[in-house]
This record gives C-alpha cells, sequence and structure tokens, in this order.
C-alpha cells in the first residue's frame, strides 16, 4: 500500500467515523492504490481533440402531446383556490422546527 493511499483511507475512515482494524485498512488501502493508478492510466491519454460533453450520446427531449404547456391562468385566479395565500404564493402549514 501507497503512503498516500494510506494517509487518505486515515482521513476518509476519520471523516466517515468509521473504526476499521488493520487489516480492513490494509486491503481498502491497496483498492484505492489500484483506483489511484487506473487514474494515472486514463490520465495519460490524450484528448486535446475531444469536446467537453456531460453524456456520451447526444440527449434530446422527447414530447408527447400531453406534455405540452396548457392554459395559464392568473395569479389571482390560483390563489384564490388555495386555502390560504399571500404574495401569490400558497401558504402552508410550517413542517421544518
Amino acid at each position: 500500500m501507497t503512503d498516500k493511499a494510506h494517509l487518505d483511507i486515515e482521513y476518509v475512515s476519520q471523516l466517515a467515523r468509521l473504526d476499521l482494524s488493520a487489516a480492513e485498512k490494509e486491503k481498502l488501502g491497496s483498492q484505492l492504490a489500484a483506483i489511484l493508478e487506473h487514474f494515472d492510466a486514463l490520465k495519460a491519454v490524450d484528448v486535446s481533440g475531444v469536446e467537453p460533453t456531460a453524456h456520451a450520446h447526444a440527449v434530446e427531449n422527447v414530447w408527447r402531446e400531453g406534455d405540452r404547456a396548457g392554459p395559464v391562468y392568473d395569479p389571482e385566479v390560483l390563489s384564490s383556490m388555495a386555502p390560504e395565500s399571500r404574495d401569490n404564493q400558497v401558504v402552508v402549514p410550517k413542517v421544518v422546527e
């Protein structure tokens, strides 16, 4: 196990409030070291001509007929339907102390 992996296991276990045995730390440390080696391999890949994306393939919205915008009501009409309203917002009971 590398020193960095050992330090990371100590730090993360403290953050998570985990009491790990020496054997568990050794096992997790070697797994973390293997993961870090994979990251080093990924750093070596030339991605200079690759555009950054959020998804591996193009994502487009798929709309159904029922998904289209319907009629828009005046705020006064909607406020009149609510049991209690203030400043065009529905007032609900407090749920967090």
